[in-house]
């Protein structure tokens, strides 16, 4: 077996989340984090690629064995069984980990538990004063149709009027999109005692339904599938289509209907009937759903999470004139563990100087309250040349990019909103300043977004550079973008330095690769070492396997999906989670001072190099290529929190032969030390 099946590898690397909540070297409520964090992936995953599943179930069996990966006719029962058990092992640590940890340090969740007399009168006070407004309680008796929304936590209760035997159906929705999910309690016995907002119903459900026997109450909710549905056009509006169709899209069809275990079955075939679902869209769950928001939970300042590890702000001096420092070299910012205010610097800079007279710069994510997105804004009021690409279909940053479009157009940006068919996942920027010799470029190339918040916890690399052919090529790019149109062909652009996915991005690394298996035939050493997000494009997959069967070593660390199997010994493949989101691309070929060593946007799937627009740049300074060398070499190192992705979808640890290495750490202090 060549390929593994891309949603049973996602599920690994969600499993391999919620081993981090397991860990009892983890600080408590970084644990609960990670619970959390697995809660949100499962949803987004029954969001985005069940739909995507059942879609494909529904192909006929010769279409589907041309598709990559496993796709049997029990590929469905194995995903399901895979969540199942995942979510099981979610509730074994929570209850007999988490919950009895948190209480030794001080702090009681009420968790199905009957709730003390004590507290009684208190949670009776919430529902009446804060609760009750929020609540639209639904008897479902034909008169009314009942729409869940997407994600919302509802309860669903039998009860019938006494003397009567007819068993009615009603419905409460749980407010915990406008509440908070936890009340703190009366603290007893040197207890902090916090409670559900969805048992703080529970407790008072019969003054919702005065005059009925209450029989049953389970929870539940809906999650629903979040593909826009756009026919994508060149004509302006496709902003308005799809401000449409985000209203529309917390009421598109169902995916996952999650049940809490022990509801009858009565009750499932009632909402199967009332609702339209499918049996296989039902999945049992525990007593509360979206425990995402145990991230929530108070901590009643108790401290226990990681050491914060400030971002290392030495070396780079923000307030000097940056254009400077790029133009005597090239400039390598990590994030998080260096400070982001450099590129801020960089923005703010270029807002305010005379001779800078163009800006150009690409936004997939735009932070909520963007430092840059701002910059560009009074850049085009003082009277400078700025255009922006904001990509107004990157999934669930929809909403926040059209509000952010619509006041960089007011203030006189330029604006591309990415092209009809493609999405732009590029993260570049491009200054142009006037100088006695000419106009000067100073490009800035990042692995992520032009963002301040997730610059915070995930790991990218940014590149600022006064590389004029760099420069040129960018220029060449976002000429290219604001046509708003597909490639006519690979060739209408050129580029010498920048890999450029619809153009020449695939070739280039195909060559570097060929580069590799060259040296094995001439007994020289043949080395690869990447660093991805994402590993799932087959033709990449195979020339990984092709340089290996040819002798190639290839070191590859691979976060999230990786659907190559590493069964060839010259084959590694580890994945690592940690405190920070390991988020940047690396691409490394060959040892030492001669290896090219290449940072960007893509990940290495069809999407990414077939039907977006990415760009990955050679890192040629001798400073910042060592860098990135040193960087991967210490995560390949890592025996704490990185695994070894074997055949079968196993997931082992390294073995430890004296120092346990980690390499978030190592990298925080290598960068604090030497840099």
């Amino acid at each position: 077996m060549m390929y593994y099946n891309r949603e049973l590898s996602w599920l690994g690397f969600n499993y391999r989340v919620l081993q981090e909540a397991a860990s009892s070297s983890v600080p408590l409520f970084e644990r609960l984090k990670f619970l959390s964090i697995f809660s949100s992936n499962l949803d987004e995953f029954f969001r985005i690629r069940y739909p995507a599943i059942m879609a494909i179930m529904s192909l006929k069996k010769k279409t589907r064995k041309e598709l990559a990966g496993e796709w049997s006719v029990d590929i469905l029962e194995k995903i399901q069984a895979e969540v199942t058990r995942q979510l099981e092992e979610f509730g074994a640590i929570l209850m007999k980990e988490i919950l009895p940890t948190l209480k030794e340090n001080g702090i009681y969740l009420y968790y199905s538990e009957p709730l003390r007399e004590e507290h009684r009168s208190q949670v009776r006070e919430i529902f009446f004063t804060d609760v009750l407004s929020f609540i639209q309680p639904l008897l479902l008796d034909g008169r009314k149709n009942f729409i869940p929304e997407n994600n919302q936590l509802y309860l669903a209760i039998a009860l019938k009027r006494p003397g009567e035997e007819l068993i009615r159906h009603a419905i409460v929705n749980i407010p915990s999109d406008k509440l908070p999910r936890f009340f703190v309690l009366p603290t007893l016995e040197n207890l902090n005692y916090v409670i559900f907002i969805d048992d703080v119903i529970r407790e008072n459900i019969s003054y919702i339904f005065p005059g009925f026997e209450i029989l049953s109450v389970y929870s539940f909710k809906l999650n629903r599938d979040a593909d826009l549905k756009l026919e994508e056009e060149y004509e302006p509006d496709m902003l308005d289509k799809i401000e449409k169709q985000l209203s529309k899209r917390e009421f598109g069809l169902p995916s996952r209907f999650l049940y809490e275990s022990g509801m009858p079955l009565s009750i499932q075939l009632f909402f199967v009937s009332t609702l339209g679902f499918k049996l296989d869209d039902l999945f049992a769950g525990g007593r509360y759903h979206n425990l995402k928001d145990l991230a929530t939970l108070p901590d009643f300042d108790k401290k226990l999470v990681y050491e914060k590890m400030e971002p290392v702000t030495k070396g780079i001096p923000t307030t000097n004139d940056i254009f400077k420092l790029i133009s005597h070299h090239d400039i390598l910012i990590h994030l998080p563990y260096q400070s982001y205010n450099p590129i801020l610097s960089f923005f703010n800079q270029a807002m305010i100087d005379p001779a800078v007279t163009e800006i150009f710069i690409a936004f997939y994510r735009v932070a909520a309250e963007s430092h840059i997105a701002n910059a560009m804004i009074s850049a085009a009021k003082n009277g400078k040349k700025v255009t922006a690409l904001l990509e107004l279909k990157a999934r669930f940053d929809e909403a926040n990019n059209i509000r952010w479009s619509r006041r960089m157009k007011q203030a006189g940006v330029r604006l591309i909103y990415g092209i009809p068919g493609i999405k732009v996942h590029s993260k570049i920027a491009l200054i142009r300043k006037q100088s006695d010799s000419g106009v000067i470029n100073f490009s800035v190339l990042s692995t992520g977004n032009f963002n301040e918040v997730t610059a915070r916890f995930y790991t990218d690399h940014v590149l600022m550079t006064a590389d004029q052919t760099i420069g040129n090529e960018l220029l060449q790019l976002f000429k290219f973008l604001q046509k708003r149109r597909l490639p006519e062909s690979k060739h209408e652009l050129k580029f010498k330095k920048l890999l450029v996915s619809q153009f020449n991005m695939v070739e280039r690394f195909d060559e570097l690769m060929k580069e590799e298996i060259k040296k094995v035939k001439k007994d020289q050493q043949a080395r690869i070492r990447i660093k991805l997000n994402n590993l799932e494009e087959t033709d990449m997959i195979k020339k990984i396997i092709k340089a290996a069967e040819s002798g190639v070593k290839i070191e590859m660390i691979v976060r999230s999906v990786c659907c190559l199997v590493p069964s060839h010994p010259n084959i590694q493949v580890k994945r690592i989670v940690d405190r920070y989101l390991e988020h940047s691309r690396l691409f490394i070929f060959g040892s030492g001072d001669l290896a090219t060593v290449i940072m960007g946007s893509a990940d290495w799937m069809h999407r990414n190099l077939h039907l977006r627009i990415e760009v990955c740049v050679p890192v040629e300074d001798p400073a910042c290529k060592k860098e990135l060398i040193d960087y991967f070499d210490l995560q390949w190192k890592d025996n704490d929190k990185a695994v070894l992705l074997k055949e079968n979808f196993a997931q082992e640890k390294p073995q430890v032969n004296g120092t346990i290495v980690n390499a978030q750490k190592e990298i925080y202090n290598y960068i604090r030390e030497k840099l």
